[in-house]
C-alpha cells in the first residue's frame, strides 16, 4: 500500500462550472483515484472552491450581492454538481474557511522567514471606471515576444513566457474592454530566481524519469528560461490578510489568490484530518518521501502547479539558494506528477458563458445519466490534445458503445440467467473457448490497471471495452439460448462463464462508470456498496466561522477490489432493467437549438 494524494484543481466560485471544466480536472482525477483505491492504495482526494480575488468581486457587483454571498451560492452549486457526477472526494471544501486562512498565513510566514519574500514597487493595473485593481489574468493584449494577440497579463499561452500586464501591447480589460491605467504600488514578491536552481533540478529529474506527459514537462522547463520574482499580494479588500508586520493591518492588501489557492491542497488535507479527529494524519501524504502526489488540472494552470506551488514548498522547506529552516508543516514533498489535460471545445467553438457557447454540468445531469457524460469525457476528452464535444458524438457513443455494447451485455446475460436458471449457475467442464475467454478478461486487469496508473485513461477504457466486446462475441458464438433443452448443462456452464466475465468487466469499468457499476453489481445479486459515491454534508467551520457544505464519502469498500472475484453459484439473478438509457436522435437538434437560444 502507498499513500496517494490526488490534488484536484480548485474550481472558481464565480459561477457554475461547465463540462469543459470537469473534463480537465474532475473526471480524470476521479477515475485515477477510484482505480488507485481499488488497487489497494490509501488515497486522499482533496479540493474545494476557490473564492478569493477580483473575479469574485466583479461578479458580485454584477449580481448586486456581497462577495461572500456570491461565493456561498456558487460553492453550493458546485458541490452539488460534483456530487451528482460522482467525484469521490475525501474532502471538497472551500478557501474561505478559517482553517484555510490559517494554513495559508502559516506557510506564508515560513516562506518570508526563510527570505524568499521580498518587497518591491511595481506598476499595477487599475480600472479607470471603478478604481479597482485588475488581476493579471483579466488583462489581455498582444504578446511582446511572439505577437500572439490574446496573451494574458501573467503569461502568454502561445509561447509560455511569463509576462507583466504592462508588457502587453495594446492592453485591455477582459471585463469590459477598457484600457487599464498603470499606477505604482508596493507588493510582496516570491523570489523565484532564488528558487530557480532547485526547481530546475527537480524538473530535470522528472524529465529523465519520463513519467510526465511530454507537453507538461516541456512547458514547465520552458518556464525556467525567464524566471523573475512574482507578485504574491494584490490591492484588494477581499481575500486573506498578509500576516507580516506592517502589512496585516492594511485594509487594501491581500494575498494573491493564486498563492493562496494552491496552498488549498495542504489546507484541505489538514481540515480532513481535523474532521477525522486525528489532526496529524495529513502528514502521511505530505511528509513521507514514499508517498505519491498527483495534481490534476487544465493546461492553463500548469504554471501554478509546476512552478509557483513547488517554489512555495521549496521555500517553506528552506531548499532554495537562500537556505533557511524547515517550516512548521515539516518536510513537504514536491509533486510526483502534474497531470494536465488540454482544452475541451463545444461544437467547434471555445466555451464562453458570455457568448452562450456553454453547457453547465447541472444542465447535462438533469437530462442525461452521469455515467454517459463520464464515458464521453474518458473516451473522447482532452487527455493529451484538444477535443471537441458535439451532441451528435455524445448520442452516438451513448447508444453504440454504452447501450448496445456494455448495457446490452449486462442485460442479455442477466436475462438469460433469470429466464433459464434464476440464479448464477454452477459450471460444468470448461471447454477451450471458455478458458480462453476467462483468461483474456482476467488479463485485462493488468493491462487496464497499468494504463490507469500512468494516466492513459482513453487507452484504458478502450481495453476495458475490448473485453466487453470479447464477452459479447462469446455469447453470440456459443449461443446458450439454443441449448436450453438440447444441452442444459452446457448452457449453464456458458452462463456461469458469462456471469464471471460480466462481473470482471464491471470491475474494470467501475472507475469510469461508478453509478452503473453499483447497479450491475446488484443486478447479479451481490450486496453491499461496490462503487461508493460521495455525499454532500453540512458542517460547521472548525474555527468558528459560518457553516458550509462539503463533499465527502466513505470509500473503504472499494479498497483492494481490483481483481477477479469468483461469482457464487446460487446467487439469485432477477430479470434486469436497462442499465443505460438509449437517446433518441432528436436529442441532437434539441440541444443545438438550446445552444442557439431557441429552446
Amino acid at each position: 500500500m502507498t499513500h496517494v494524494l490526488s490534488a484536484v484543481a480548485w474550481p472558481y466560485a464565480n459561477g457554475p462550472r461547465h463540462i469543459g471544466h470537469v473534463a480537465g480536472f474532475g473526471v480524470p482525477s476521479d477515475v485515477f483515484s477510484r482505480y488507485m483505491r481499488m488497487a489497494g492504495h490509501d488515497v486522499l482526494m482533496v479540493s474545494g472552491t476557490d473564492e478569493h480575488g477580483t473575479p469574485i468581486l466583479v461578479q458580485a457587483e454584477k449580481e448586486g450581492v456581497s462577495p461572500q454571498e456570491l461565493a456561498d451560492r456558487y460553492n453550493r452549486v458546485i458541490v452539488e454538481d460534483l456530487a451528482a457526477l460522482g467525484l469521490s472526494y475525501d474532502l471538497f471544501t472551500r478557501t474561505s474557511t478559517r482553517n484555510h486562512h490559517q494554513v495559508v498565513q502559516t506557510l506564508f510566514r515560513a516562506v518570508a522567514d526563510n527570505g524568499y519574500i521580498v518587497a518591491r514597487t511595481q506598476l499595477g493595473a487599475v480600472s479607470p471606471r471603478t478604481g479597482r485593481t485588475l488581476p493579471d489574468r483579466y488583462i489581455e493584449g498582444t504578446c511582446p515576444i511572439c505577437g500572439y494577440p490574446s496573451a494574458r497579463g501573467d503569461q502568454c499561452d502561445n509561447c509560455g513566457n511569463q509576462l507583466d500586464p504592462q508588457d502587453l501591447l495594446e492592453p485591455r480589460s477582459r471585463i469590459d474592454g477598457e484600457v487599464p491605467e498603470f499606477v505604482e504600488t508596493e507588493h510582496l514578491f516570491l523570489d523565484l530566481p532564488a528558487l530557480a536552481d532547485a526547481l530546475g533540478q527537480w524538473l530535470h529529474e522528472v524529465e529523465r524519469d519520463g513519467t510526465w506527459r511530454p507537453n507538461v514537462i516541456r512547458f514547465s522547463l520552458n518556464l525556467l528560461e525567464d524566471v523573475r520574482p512574482r507578485a504574491i499580494t494584490r490591492d484588494l479588500d477581499w481575500g486573506i490578510r498578509v500576516p507580516l508586520e506592517g502589512w496585516e493591518d492594511n485594509p487594501n492588501k491581500r494575498i494573491y489568490v493564486w498563492f493562496d489557492a494552491v496552498v488549498g491542497y495542504l489546507s484541505a488535507s489538514v481540515e480532513w484530518a481535523r474532521r477525522l479527529g486525528d489532526p496529524e494524519r495529513w502528514r502521511e501524504w505530505w511528509n513521507d518521501p514514499e508517498a505519491l502526489s498527483y495534481y490534476f488540472m487544465g493546461k492553463d494552470n500548469i504554471t501554478f502547479h509546476s512552478q509557483i506551488w513547488p517554489a512555495e514548498l521549496l521555500a517553506h522547506d528552506g531548499r532554495g539558494a537562500r537556505g533557511g529552516q524547515q517550516g512548521p508543516f515539516g518536510d513537504l514533498q514536491l509533486p510526483t506528477e502534474v497531470v494536465s489535460s488540454e482544452f475541451l471545445t463545444m461544437e467547434g467553438r471555445q466555451f464562453s458563458s458570455s457568448r452562450g457557447v456553454v453547457i453547465y454540468v447541472r444542465d447535462v445531469l438533469e437530462r442525461y445519466q452521469p455515467d454517459a457524460l463520464r464515458y464521453f469525457i474518458c473516451a473522447a476528452g482532452p487527455e493529451t490534445a484538444d477535443a471537441d464535444f458535439t451532441w451528435a458524438e455524445f448520442v452516438r457513443r451513448t447508444n453504440t458503445e454504452l447501450v448496445a455494447g456494455w448495457g446490452n451485455l449486462v442485460n442479455r446475460t442477466a436475462s438469460l440467467i433469470a429466464k433459464n436458471v434464476g440464479s448464477v449457475p454452477e459450471a460444468g467442464a470448461l471447454e477451450p473457448v471458455d478458458t480462453a475467454l476467462l483468461d483474456t478478461v482476467e488479463a485485462a486487469f493488468g493491462t487496464v490497471g497499468g494504463l490507469l496508473r500512468t494516466h492513459r485513461q482513453k487507452a484504458a477504457l478502450a481495453e476495458a471495452m475490448r473485453a466487453v466486446g470479447e464477452v459479447n462475441a462469446y455469447i453470440s458464438e456459443t449461443a446458450p439460448f439454443k441449448l436450453t433443452t438440447s444441452d442444459p448443462e452446457r448452457m449453464r456452464t456458458i452462463l456461469h462463464v458469462a456471469a464471471q466475465c460480466v462481473s470482471d468487466c464491471n470491475t474494470l469499468l467501475a472507475p469510469f462508470l461508478p453509478h452503473s457499476a453499483q447497479k450491475v453489481h446488484e443486478t447479479f445479486g451481490r450486496t453491499g456498496v461496490f462503487a461508493p459515491v460521495p455525499e454532500v454534508r453540512e458542517v460547521d467551520d472548525l474555527d468558528g466561522g459560518a457553516p458550509y457544505p462539503v463533499l465527502t464519502g466513505d470509500y473503504t469498500s472499494m479498497r483492494g477490489t481490483w481483481h477477479r472475484v469468483p461469482v457464487v453459484p446460487g446467487t439469485p439473478v432477477a430479470k434486469p432493467t436497462p442499465v443505460f438509457t438509449k437517446l433518441d436522435d432528436s436529442v441532437v437538434e434539441t440541444e443545438l437549438a438550446r445552444l442557439r437560444g431557441e429552446a
